[in-house]
């Protein structure tokens, strides 16, 4: 099943237009982002190497961001390079700005595009440390002016810092968050916004260390990622020091640890000179450090292990594992017919979606396990159609796998899409089994699978015939 463009209007404004003015690593991450959920972008970059950048940045993304998600992204949408910012936002509702970090030019670009854009049009920012009152100085339409500030990559990372007239910013938010993202609205405009002004402290630190012989930028990165960066990524920092307060706490570690905060630890309100010295020792201690790949290999590096981690967080619905979540129930409605009858030996489509690349064992194709990971997710899917949904689970009773076989065909390899079409041949009773087969794009049959389910009553752990409404249901699907 191929999914059209409409997939995605029933999720967000389907007369939202994208404009891109600056197509660097920023803007290419929109773009993609953009593209990659089905909608068309018109984009200015005087560069003329521009549309090679922005390619390449979408060929990452294209490579990682469907892995993210358990069903098929919407049919990509098209770039249309403009050779003016005329006409790339003439027609636009919502305008990128993701130009250098000057802020004479941007206010520049801003006023450019204002004369040529809808009044109606969202301008967002993509500065990391402007304020938008220093975007909207001297501008004819300030209130269209906000800051829309993302993470690195953009396609993958969900944050953005959203700064401006509060009308403005509800609005993006509520297109921002149905686009796979997660809008952070800030209560008044500061430098640096809230998550820049965090990783300056840290930043500050680190030169610190460095400047002064302590540890290389191999240890304090070891440092992140081996301690409080795993802790950060799945609840940030006051949830854990939240746990680190014990039963009593927050107000707990706050007594404990709040006097060190008096002790002359840190150098926040002073910063290294950035000498060629230090800049020569920074430079040299990082090309020791990853030297050894090209950046296009780190960003693919990086790009895994982030899907990796998301998707794991996915499993436990929690931080940016939720926001997949949400917009695979989505996905899921609109791909997965509920309206569909069910009824004996019919197939009906459960899976479509994308390999990520985290499914990959030491052979470079998909893990054993994970044909079994997606056969259990179509059955889940013929579950919920049935009856047996969280509700009816939560109400004591589900099915449990006694018996699957799986036939294995062909290789199936990250990037490939794949379906998954199921059929019920028992429904007799406490018995449910069913039959799955897994192609890709092409038709390829990549493997089959034989599932038999028992109905068991979840307190004695037992089997028991199935209840309301299952039982009808179930009913239903033999005579049909």
């Amino acid at each position: 099943m191929t999914t059209s463009k409409r997939t995605m209007e029933l999720i967000t404004n389907a007369n939202t237009r994208f404009a891109m003015i600056g197509g660097g690593v920023i803007g290419g991450g929109w773009i993609a982002r953009f593209l990659l959920m089905g909608f068309d972008v018109t984009i200015y970059d005087p560069d003329p190497d521009a549309k090679r950048k922005v390619e390449q940045v979408l060929a990452n993304a294209r490579r990682s961001m469907p892995g993210l998600y358990d069903y098929m992204l919407p049919q990509e949408g098209t770039a249309l390079f403009c050779h003016s910012i005329k006409d790339a936002v003439s027609n636009a509702t919502w305008i990128g700005e993701s130009t250098p970090e000057r802020l004479n030019l941007k206010q520049s670009i801003l006023k450019e595009i204002q004369i040529h854009c809808s009044k109606d049009a969202i301008i967002a920012s993509s500065t990391s440390g402007f304020k938008p009152s220093q975007l909207q100085n001297k501008s004819i339409n300030p209130q269209q002016i906000i800051v829309a500030h993302p993470f690195n990559p953009v396609y993958l990372v969900p944050l953005v810092e959203l700064v401006g007239y509060s009308e403005t910013t509800d609005k993006a938010a509520s297109i921002l968050s149905k686009l796979g993202m997660h809008p952070l609205v800030l209560r008044k405009e500061i430098d640096a916004h809230i998550a820049d002004r965090l990783l300056e402290a840290v930043w500050r630190e680190g030169l610190w260390l460095i400047n002064d012989g302590i540890a290389t930028t191999t240890e304090i990165d070891d440092a992140i990622r081996y301690g409080f960066g795993l802790r950060w990524a799945q609840m940030g920092m006051f949830e854990t020091y939240r746990i680190a307060g014990g039963e009593e706490g927050m107000a707990h570690f706050i007594e404990q640890f709040g006097p060190a905060l008096k002790w002359p630890w840190t150098k926040l309100m002073d910063v290294p000179e950035l000498s060629d010295e230090l800049v020569t020792k920074i430079a040299d201690q990082s090309n020791q450090q990853s030297g050894d790949y090209s950046i296009n290999q780190l960003e693919h590096i990086r790009d895994d292990n982030l899907v990796s981690i998301m998707r794991s967080l996915k499993l436990k619905d929690w931080g940016a594992g939720n926001l997949l979540n949400t917009l695979d129930l989505e996905l899921e409605r609109n791909q997965v017919n509920p309206a569909e009858p069910l009824s004996q030996a019919k197939d009906v489509l459960t899976i479509n979606r994308v390999i990520p690349s985290s499914w990959l064992d030491y052979n470079g194709h998909m893990n054993d396990s994970h044909y079994a990971e997606v056969f259990s997710k179509a059955s889940d899917i013929i579950l919920r159609r049935l009856g047996a949904d969280p509700d009816y689970i939560a109400r004591g009773y589900s099915y449990f796998t006694v018996d699957m076989k799986i036939d294995y065909r062909n290789e199936c390899h990250a990037g490939e899409e794949i379906s998954v079409h199921t059929s019920i041949k028992i429904a007799d009773g406490k018995k449910l089994d069913l039959y799955h087969e897994m192609k890709t794009a092409t038709g390829t049959l990549s493997a089959k699978c034989s599932q038999f389910l028992l109905h068991v009553d979840l307190n004695s752990r037992k089997s028991c015939l199935p209840m309301e409404p299952l039982a009808s249901a179930l009913r239903k699907v033999v005579s049909s």
